[in-house]
Order: structure tokens, then sequence, then C-alpha cells
């Protein structure tokens, strides 16, 4: 009897479903000119997940990661989206750029997918009202009014123009500048776009020299930024720089040399000063990594889609109601989430480039 039952009992462990493994989706500029902003995306997630693992999952289930390359292209974006709908998967991190993410946003909420953004500021990405959108990332006209603040307090009386690359979040940024900029009192001398992907940047800089330009404001990526920054230095000019939270990687340095010296960027407030991430640094570090600020943001979007999955289960919708409910505590802090998806109480503060890092540079 006793050896009947045993087998009855394996039999009927035997026929009980097998834990499913959750697929996390990864999606950003793995390839190409922002790579370097898709790297910290894919340590940061890597690093969430196997974190997360270790601990024992989510509601035992591990977490399994799909990776997407969208090399910051609109059209390649949305071909990732549809690949991960293939796919199965219900729960992705990304997009990266924000010309990428609006697009990808519109396919995921057509099958109810949640996506968290730890880098895509545009407002646009979260003022479409989609239910399934999220960053963790603050936006274009909160880090438009810090800059255009930190510009007005310290160089009011100087000529001031701004930049923008044409990308979604390059014009975004500089119109939020401007916008802030005009309303404190000062009028732009110049408000021009320029070609990404070039190398030879004179043309602009003898365009910005002509204005007697002394301050300028650059709505875009890191390395057109650190062409112009270079390129300004080798013919002699002294145009004080400042720029949005795309040139937080040390690419940028490795781009402009010294002449990055006293560059300004507005970013979120240094992630390594919480003491969740110490640990994280660590382990990052003992693998031979030097983390960067852009993979806490992309940790703590994992850190929330897991929590909301605990909350809530696998049902996309239920998720992203179960997101919005109560603030989550991640590497970053505890965050909270309002009906658009934005973070609730994000901020920007000002850094400046010294000696290849940055450091914040103070009221």
């Amino acid at each position: 009897m006793k050896k009947a039952l045993a087998v009855l009992s394996v039999a009927l462990l035997a026929a009980l479903p097998a834990k499913a493994d959750i697929t996390i989706g990864l999606a950003g500029p793995l390839t190409g000119s922002y790579a370097s902003l898709g790297d910290q995306m894919r340590h940061g997630t890597r690093q969430a997940i196997a974190d997360i693992n270790e601990a024992g999952g989510i509601n035992g289930e591990k977490l399994v990661l799909r990776e997407g390359d969208d090399a910051c292209d609109p059209k390649q974006a949305v071909a990732v989206a549809n690949q991960m709908i293939n796919a199965n998967v219900k729960f992705v991190i990304g997009h990266g750029c924000s010309g990428s993410s609006i697009p990808a946003s519109k396919v995921y909420a057509e099958e109810n997918i949640v996506m968290i953004s730890p880098v895509s500021t545009n407002p646009d990405l979260t003022e479409a009202g989609l239910t399934n959108v999220f960053r963790t990332c603050g936006r274009d006209d909160q880090e438009g009014e810090v800059q255009a603040k930190y510009v007005l307090r310290h160089f009011h009386d100087k000529k001031i123009a701004a930049l923008h690359d044409n990308t979604a979040v390059g014009r975004s940024q500089a119109e939020q500048f401007i916008k802030n900029l005009n309303a404190g009192g000062v009028k732009e001398v110049l408000f021009d776009s320029y070609t990404p992907g070039e190398k030879d940047y004179s043309a602009l800089v003898a365009k910005l020299k002509q204005h007697g330009v002394q301050v300028l404001a650059i709505g875009g990526y890191h390395v057109e930024v650190g062409l112009i920054a270079r390129q300004l230095k080798q013919q002699g000019t002294d145009i004080q720089i400042i720029g949005g939270d795309a040139l937080a990687t040390q690419e940028l340095w490795s781009i402009t040399g010294a002449a990055g010296e006293g560059l300004l960027m507005s970013f979120s407030p240094d992630p390594t000063k919480h003491p969740e991430t110490k640990p994280i640094i660590e382990r990052m570090r003992k693998a031979g990594h030097e983390p960067e600020s852009y993979e806490f943001y992309s940790y703590a979007a994992v850190q929330a889609m897991a929590e909301g999955i605990r909350r809530a289960g696998k049902d996309p919708i239920k998720v992203a109601a179960a997101l919005r409910r109560e603030p989550i505590q991640t590497v970053i802090g505890k965050i909270g989430f309002n009906a658009k998806g934005d973070t609730i109480g994000s901020s920007y503060v000002i850094y400046r480039w010294h000696d290849g890092k940055y450091v914040e540079a103070g009221e």
C-alpha cells in the first residue's frame, strides 16, 4: 500500500504544471552610435534580473531576458516591438531613445504590454494617455526648467543660444530650455538645429561665433555634443555648453578629452549616493565592470516591473494598475507612478564635467 501511495504521489507531482519562467524584454540601442546608452541599459537590466533570480525569483518563478536592438531608430523600434509581441513577451524594459520609445509604445499598447523606459525623457511618451507606459527617469520639461534656471542665475547677461539635433528628445529639450529662458526675461540670440552623424561641424561653429554666442544649450546625444565641444575648442572659442541627460556617459569624455572640461549637463540626482546601490556597485566591480548612472535607472525599472508582477500576477493589465497603486522601493529610492506613468517627484540637478568625471555643480 505504501509503495502504491508513493507511486501515486510521484504521478500526481508529475502531473502538476511546472512553474513557467517570466520573460522580460529589453529594447534599446545595443548597436550604433548610441550603443553606450544601450550598454548601460543592458548592464543594469541583467544585474537586476540576476539578483532577483538569486533571491528566489518572483512568486517562485525565474526571470529570463530577451533583448532587442532598435539602434535608436524609430522604424527598427517598431520592428523590435513586434518581435517582442511574436515572442509573447508581456513586460519590456525600454526603449532608450525617445524617438524609439514613442512609436514602440503604441505597438505595445495594442497588446497591453507593459513598458518601463529608464531613459526616455520626452513628455510625449506619457502624455499620450497610454495606460501601459511608465518611466523611471524624469521629463524634458523638468530638465529644461532646471537648465534655464541655472543659466539665468549664472549667465543672464551673456549671449545665449540653443541647438538641437531634430530628434524627439533633442528638440524637446532645446524647446523646453528656450521656453523657460524666455519666461525668465532673456531672449536667445540663436535657435538652430544640426544634423546628427556628421563629423565636421565647422560651419556650425562659425555661425555660433558670428552671433557672438557665449552660452550654448544643446539638446542632443553625447556623440555630436562631444564633437561640437571639441571643435569649438579647436577653433579657439570659449563657449559654455550645457546639455541634457544624454551626456551622462563616460564616452562623452573619450570624445572631448580636455575640451570637455567645464561642460555642464542636467541629470537626475546621483543614484550612487543611495545606500541601496552600494552592494550592486560592488558586485559589478567584482565582475570587472564600472557602473554608470543609467544602469541604476534600468535596474530600478526591473525592480518596479518585478514588484508589479509580484503584486498582480502575470496579467499585464493588472500589473500596470498595480504599479500605480503604491510606491516601490528601488535602488534609486522609493518610486511612485502617477496616472500618466511618470515618476512622482522626479528632479534634476546640474553637473559639471571635470577631469573625466561629472560632479554636482551646486547652485
